[in-house]
């Protein structure tokens, strides 16, 4: 995993403004672990709130930001990779409905695995005491980031005998089930 410089909120607010001189910009979050859960240990995000026109007669809010998207393509791209280095992620939402109606997009720096691996993508939700179980391995250096920490601790279940054992009970299943 590449090492992020650690993000200079005031730098970055500035970057952000300077990137769209046209006012779409109403405010800037750097967020650091600890400001919001989906920032983990040694991670910074940035959440990018604007002030987006109408989309116009007869189309829905929704459409503002892709909209916008379209329209700062170059911009977009240009601020991505003057921040890449100090953030994992941009997060732009409309100001007027944050959390709701109007959407998001996220651009993310994390770094990919090795793409020749045959590793499949996988989502999830951890609640709070399973969250700060993980970013605790990540402190004691177990892992860099939340996914290394949760791919580590799959591979630990693997390794156990048990696991061993749970798998030729359910191929013994399987097989009972095909000659139904």
């Amino acid at each position: 995993m590449t090492e992020k410089k650690q993000a200079d909120a005031p730098s970055i607010e500035r970057e952000v403004q300077d990137a769209f001189p046209g006012g779409e910009v109403e405010r800037v979050e750097v967020l650091r672990y600890g400001d919001d859960p989906e920032v983990g240990p040694g991670e910074s995000g940035v959440r990018v709130f604007l002030n987006l026109p109408d989309a116009g007669p007869g189309r829905p809010a929704r459409e503002r930001l892709p909209a916008f998207r379209d329209s700062h393509r170059d911009a977009l791209r240009k601020l991505h990779d003057e921040l890449r280095s100090q953030v994992w992620w941009i997060e732009y939402r409309s100001a007027d409905q944050p959390g709701r109606g109007g959407g998001k997009f996220r651009s993310n720096f994390r770094d990919e695995p090795d793409a020749s691996a045959d590793l499949t993508p996988v989502m999830t939700r951890l609640g709070a005491a399973d969250l700060a179980t993980v970013d605790t391995l990540i402190a004691a250096g177990i892992g860099t980031s939340r996914a290394e920490v949760l791919r580590w601790a799959v591979g630990r279940i693997r390794e156990n005998p048990a696991y061993d054992q749970l798998h030729e009970r359910i191929q013994q299943i399987e097989d009972l089930k095909a000659k139904f």
